[in-house]
Formats: structure tokens, C-alpha cells, sequence
């Protein structure tokens, strides 16, 4: 008689598998595992998402590459493509309604939505799964057509958050409710919250009991703004620095080349990458702006700092170009006090020394997620 082997033992297979590139060992080890007795709910949530989950962390101390990452992600998608076409002997539910799961708009990180589409169908939902980078016109002409029970949004990166906060005002404006999830919407479900999302939901069996609940449709004659979710949009801050976009990181790139000469001598690679590097920061501060968080932009910061370190890159950069871009911001009140913010906790969490210090920031520093 079988046994179904536990779950820890399957994530550590099948890390070797994605991490060496071996689609075939990766596939025998779910479908091996399916056969012995484990669920598909199991192996998506428990093997699968946290072998996911390690991609990310391994990547991010620099101890597989960028090629490895795309590589074992490419191949747990593969895996659960197979997984969704094969029984495992439970017996089908009734459906308990229809569904569409989808990412935000700009959001190429779909495996989160993925996951939680195949958890649902297997829990009953009939599921309309539209992956990533869905843009919310379409969005809504699919809502227009179908009438789901519920829009599920879901959001990786935070700097989408003002794309979500559109899409679910106009998903929840066609009388369809919307339930948030991702870590773009916040470890606790805050910006979710803000963004007037219905529901939020930690993981696919939260949200399979969510839905399970039902979420009230919602009263489409309320007509609101941004400005009537978020009041501090009033002054108008994160509008003028997302249309300044372009403008700041070039003036903040000149300040640097000021305060630091040896940059001049950059190359075309090098100067491009270090204006991707600040317009990141551009884009988090703007996003921080939107939520009224200063959180979310320390967060990012001190994130970086860490990838940075791993790299063995110093990350006293950041400092010096938060002091450049404050200087470029000198007459937006909540956006210096984002930067200031962010430098203190930037210099308390790596140790950062002034950005005065005359060190050139270096050239290979990577701000942004390029993986």
C-alpha cells in the first residue's frame, strides 16, 4: 500500500528539479505524489507555491541567477498546467458559481492568480482565469458578458496599486464585486482596504472562504472619485509627480553627476541603468504618495538595500539619490517627508553612511525587480 509523501519532502524535490532546470524530474514528482494519494490542493498550495516562493528568495540573495529564476518559474507553470488536466480521483463539486480571476493591469506576475484559479475550480467555481496584465477596458467588457458572482484582482507589485484602485472602482461600478489579493494589496489587506475592494483574501483558501460567505453586490448608483477614497489626493502631490516623472529622474541623475564627476564617465549602459535605478524610486515614492503609506516606500527601500548587499554592492546609492531627489521635491511637503522617512530607516536597517560621504554610486546597482 502507498503512502502519500509528506509535502516537505516533495518541496525539496522539486526545488532540485526546477533549480537544475529538469522539467521531466519536476513532472514526475507531482504526477509520482498524485498517484500515492496526495490532493491537487496539496500540491499547489504546499509543494508547488512554496518552491515558487523560494525561487524568489534565491534569487534575491544572489545565490541562483536571473536565468534560473525564469527558468524554474517557466517550469512550475508547466507543472500546473499539467496538474489541472489530471484527476486524482476526488469527485467533482456542483458549481457554486462563476468567477473571473485576473491580474491587474501591468502585472506580469501571474502565478499568484494562477494558483488561486486552479485551488477555486477544484473547490467548484466555474472560473474564468484572464492571466496577467489584464487591461481593465477588457476587463470590464468580459464582466459585461459573463456576470460573475465576483472579480478576483490580484497585484504583486505595489507601484500598480493606483492601475488596481481604477479597476476595481470600475469592476465595482458594474455591480460586480471585487476581492483583492497579492502583496501589492498589503501583508494585512490595507491597501485593499483603501482602494474600496469588497474583500480581501491572504491566500487561495481564504479566498475560496470568502466566496464561500458571498460578497454583496455592491450599489452601483454610488458614483466616487479617487479623490473621495483617498481625500489626501486633494493636494495633488501624486499627480504632479507622475507627470514630472521623466523630468525628475534627469535632473536627479544630473545632481548626482555634480555631486559625484566620475560619473560623467559612465557608459551609455551604465547611465541608463542608473536613471531605471531612480525612476524606480520615482515610481514607489508616486505609489507611497497615492496610499499615504510611508511604509510601502520604506519597505522597497530597505528591500533593495538588502538585494543590493547580497550582491556585494554597498547601498550608501540609495541614500544619494534620495538626497538628489529631495532636492528636485523641495516644495512637495509629503514627498520629502516619504524621503525622509526613508533615509532614516534606510540608514538604520544597512548601516548607510551619509550620503555626503563623496562614494560613487556604483554603476551595476539594481533598484528594480529585473528578474
Amino acid at each position: 500500500m502507498s503512502h502519500s509523501p509528506a509535502p516537505a519532502d516533495l518541496v525539496e524535490r522539486l526545488w532540485r528539479a526546477v533549480v537544475e532546470g529538469d522539467e521531466s524530474a519536476a513532472a514526475a514528482t507531482v504526477l509520482d505524489a498524485l498517484a500515492d494519494g496526495t490532493t491537487k490542493e496539496t500540491l499547489l498550495l504546499e509543494v508547488i507555491a512554496p518552491v515558487q516562493e523560494r525561487v524568489g528568495v534565491e534569487w534575491a540573495a544572489n545565490r541562483i541567477t536571473v536565468a534560473q529564476e525564469h527558468g524554474a518559474t517557466a517550469i512550475n507553470e508547466r507543472v500546473i498546467a499539467l496538474l489541472a488536466h489530471r484527476s486524482d480521483g476526488a469527485p467533482h463539486s456542483a458549481h457554486r458559481g462563476r468567477v473571473t480571476v485576473c491580474c491587474v493591469d501591468g502585472e506580469w506576475h501571474a502565478m499568484p492568480a494562477r494558483l488561486v484559479a486552479e485551488v477555486l475550480a477544484l473547490n467548484g467555481w466555474r472560473v474564468d482565469y484572464l492571466g496577467a496584465q489584464t487591461p481593465t477596458a477588457h476587463l470590464i467588457a468580459h464582466l459585461h458578458g459573463t456576470n460573475p458572482d465576483a472579480v478576483l484582482l490580484s497585484g504583486s507589485i505595489p507601484t500598480h496599486l493606483p492601475t488596481a484602485h481604477a479597476a476595481i472602482s470600475a469592476c465595482r461600478a458594474t455591480g460586480v464585486p471585487v476581492l483583492a489579493g497579492g502583496r501589492a494589496f498589503g501583508r494585512d489587506g490595507r491597501y485593499a482596504r483603501a482602494l474600496r475592494a469588497d474583500r480581501w483574501a491572504a491566500d487561495a483558501r481564504g479566498a475560496v472562504a470568502v466566496l464561500d460567505a458571498r460578497i454583496p453586490r455592491p450599489d452601483v448608483s454610488a458614483t466616487r472619485l479617487a479623490v473621495d477614497d483617498l481625500p489626501h489626493l486633494a493636494d495633488q502631490e501624486y499627480t504632479l509627480v507622475v507627470q514630472s516623472r521623466a523630468t525628475l529622474v534627469k535632473h536627479t541623475l544630473v545632481d548626482l553627476e555634480n555631486r559625484f564627476p566620475a560619473m560623467r564617465g559612465y557608459s551609455d549602459v551604465q547611465r541608463e541603468r542608473t536613471a531605471e535605478d531612480l525612476a524606480h524610486i520615482v515610481d514607489f515614492l508616486a505609489t507611497a504618495l497615492y496610499v499615504d503609506d510611508p511604509d510601502l516606500f520604506t519597505g522597497f527601500l530597505t528591500w533593495t538595500a538588502d538585494i543590493l548587499q547580497a550582491r556585494h554592492v554597498p547601498p550608501h546609492s540609495l541614500v544619494a539619490g534620495l538626497d538628489a531627489l529631495a532636492q528636485e521635491l523641495r516644495d512637495f511637503p509629503r514627498s520629502l517627508g516619504l524621503i525622509r522617512h526613508g533615509t532614516l530607516a534606510l540608514r538604520r536597517h544597512a548601516g548607510v553612511p551619509d550620503a555626503r560621504s563623496g562614494s560613487l554610486p556604483d554603476p551595476d546597482s539594481e533598484l528594480g525587480i529585473r528578474a
